[in-house]
């Protein structure tokens, strides 16, 4: 499986997570009001999982295609673009690899925002239970 993530950090409150929401005309996450060392809007999160090895999604120009038209009604919301970061994480079995092209590279690095990728192996239950 593969998680791709548009996180937009926040002051934490509903009213600004929720003009995010309605700016981008997307439905975060929902939050999670039981984490006791956050505040519960601290985050907006969106995300798009697929569970398909042959599916791609092209998430660096679909996150940027959403976002590039909103960055002057962020910067007005208080979101700048050092608050904002594309996290992949992707499980694999046998092999992890992944493809980027130079010009969704260049587009990214031009934006300003942030690209994190996490990559775990599944364990197997053979090897728990060894």
């Amino acid at each position: 499986m593969k998680y791709h993530n548009l996180y937009i950090d926040t002051d934490g409150t509903f009213e600004k997570f929720d003009k995010i929401s309605k700016l981008l005309r997307l439905e975060p996450m929902l939050v999670d009001k039981e984490i006791k060392f956050a505040k519960p809007y601290s985050l907006w999160t969106y995300q798009v999982v697929t569970a398909d090895e042959d599916e791609y999604f092209d998430f660096i120009n679909k996150f940027l295609d959403i976002l590039e038209p909103k960055f002057a009604d962020l910067e007005i919301l208080g979101v700048k673009r050092d608050n904002i970061l594309f996290w992949l994480i992707y499980e694999y079995d046998q092999q992890c690899a992944m493809e980027f092209h130079s010009q969704e590279m260049k587009r990214l690095g031009e934006s300003g925002i942030h690209l994190n990728i996490d990559c775990f192996q599944l364990s197997t239950d053979e090897s728990t239970n060894a």
